[in-house]
């Protein structure tokens, strides 16, 4: 018998269901409970508490530093951002994994991510939204920010610096929360005509078939779904690459020692990823251990994780030595200044 007669061995198709599920009804039946369920476990109250007390914290602080002013942040310069600058670059980079969850795996036909691209998504959005309260806290007159930042005609003709990075952050960070947004909400669509259809109360079936805008699962819906996040996933992979680069341009286009450098777009957007896969395994896992959810993120999706978190990782400690390098290989006195106070201290 010839080799191309020979029968292929059987190969078992890759696990999609999760070690505990038999069929997609009995997912169904188990992500639905979790949130339709009249007995929510006292932890997420704990939880939730926590998190009210933090906000408070929050506000309390935000109103003494408008009362205040930046200055308790401890800036000595009228122009430097200090505090601010270093949360707004971390929530914008902890966004990232979303989008390239969302996004990138799903142009690659990645179906591991679907147990975690929703959460993966709403974290992004809330780290965005995090993220825009620092260039606008850090002007220190919040109520004159839109004035200053964002070009719409006014009598004076005065506009907006565009050769400054703090207005390319606007547009990108802008465009950044609204296609994630779109995102997030198109790709909720079906799983909210899920929680109508086995939702109990009247109350509950309204709430969710408004928010399903009318889905029936049919062929022509799902044809439309489909195209539509492919079109957004399109609009969005540009996104991880492009918004993080202006991000980096706050401090590349500066002639500081250190930050005057072209190595930070590639730098800032391995750091992004690195951080963002980090911070949805930080929420994941205590959610899959609270709720049991051990079949769905299973051991394959924290591999998945933990491999593009190594090759993002490795890029970063690229990106350090980069620095260490160059400050050696430039010869400026101001480069290896610096350098020499980072390493080895004043």
């Amino acid at each position: 018998m010839s080799e191309a007669t020979e029968r292929r061995p059987y190969d078992q198709p890759t696990e999609e269901l999760g070690p505990g599920q038999t069929s997609y009804t009995s997912i169904t039946d188990k992500i639905t409970s979790v949130v339709l369920t009249p007995h929510t476990p006292i932890q997420w109250f704990i939880v939730v508490a926590i998190g009210l007390c933090f906000i408070g914290l929050l506000q309390i602080a935000i109103a003494y530093l408008l009362y205040e002013g930046v200055g308790i942040w401890g800036l000595n310069i009228p122009v430097g951002w200090g505090f601010a600058i270093i949360n707004f670059v971390w929530w914008i980079g902890i966004g990232h994994a979303g989008t390239l969850i969302s996004a990138v795996l799903l142009l690659f036909r990645q179906k591991w991510r679907t147990s975690i691209n929703r959460s993966a998504e709403a974290m992004t959005i809330f780290a965005v939204l995090c993220a825009g309260m620092f260039p606008v806290l850090h002007t220190g007159r919040p109520w004159l920010a839109l004035y200053w930042l964002f070009p719409y005609p006014n009598s004076m003709a005065i506009w907006p610096q565009f050769r400054s990075p703090l207005i390319w952050d606007v547009f990108a960070v802008g465009t950044y929360l609204t296609v994630s947004l779109l995102f997030w909400g198109v790709g909720l669509i079906p799983d909210f005509a899920t929680y109508r259809d086995k939702a109990r109360h009247l109350l509950t079936k309204r709430i969710f078939g408004f928010l399903s805008l009318g889905w029936r699962g049919s062929a022509i819906h799902w044809e439309r779904y489909e195209m539509a996040s492919l079109i957004l996933a399109g609009l969005s992979t540009p996104l991880v690459l492009s918004v993080h680069s202006v991000v980096s341009f706050d401090f590349a286009v500066s002639i500081i020692p250190g930050w005057h450098t072209t190595i930070f777009p590639p730098y800032f957007v391995a750091g992004a990823i690195y951080a963002g896969f980090a911070m949805v395994l930080t929420l994941m896992l205590p959610l899959r251990a609270l709720y049991g959810l051990h079949d769905f993120i299973t051991d394959r999706h924290l591999d998945n994780m933990g491999k593009v978190m190594l090759v993002a990782g490795m890029i970063v400690g690229y990106g350090y030595f980069m620095e260490q390098f160059m400050a050696w290989y430039s010869a400026s006195i101001y480069e290896g200044f610096l350098m020499n106070n980072r390493m080895f201290g004043p």
